[in-house]
């Protein structure tokens, strides 16, 4: 079966990015196992950690995955720090990386009207530069997330069915 590591951006346990996570990971129930990293447990990146156990728990949860799908809210028009840490921590050595040719689908969450495409945008630029494979479908972006949140998972209707049909194309392409 296939194996999707979700990486959500926000700590926050009530985030919308959060409830999106949870969302996703139900609608795509049986078609996958699907597991989500905690990259809270990572510390500050630095080139002098070599054998940190959260960190290297992390790499081969992303190694181990057949396909990586990220849930960034947007911060000041970008991913969190703590989004772009986890990825630092990924991302060595280099081109020789675990996320090189890593398939990876990318879905924004924003409390505002554009759904934090500019995090989006970062995002998948940032992952160009890890030779990661993006998946180039159209923009999941959650707009208004903050509305949309019902006892803790994303409750609207319109948005769930576009980022199926998203996913199930990402999940073809992984089979």
């Amino acid at each position: 079966m296939t194996k999707l590591l979700f990486i959500t951006g926000s700590l926050r346990a009530a985030s919308a990015s959060r409830a999106t996570t949870r969302a996703l990971i139900a609608m795509v129930g049986a078609r996958a196992q699907c597991d989500t990293a905690d990259i809270a447990a990572l510390p500050h990146y630095n080139a002098d950690v070599t054998d940190n156990a959260a960190v290297a728990a992390f790499v081969a949860q992303v190694g181990a995955a057949d396909g990586v799908v990220f849930v960034t809210p947007e911060y000041n028009y970008s991913v969190p720090g703590v989004l772009k840490n986890a990825i630092d921590w990924a991302s060595r050595l280099a081109f020789a990386s675990v996320f090189v040719g890593k398939p990876c689908a990318v879905v924004s969450v924003s409390g505002g009207a554009m759904g934090g495409v500019r995090a989006q945008g970062h995002l998948k630029y940032i992952l160009n530069g890890l030779l990661a494979d993006i998946w180039p479908c159209k923009e999941i972006a959650v707009a208004m997330a903050n509305t949309k949140v019902e006892d803790g998972i994303l409750k609207d209707d319109a948005t769930l069915a576009f980022a199926e049909e998203q996913l199930a194309g990402f999940l073809a392409k992984l089979a």
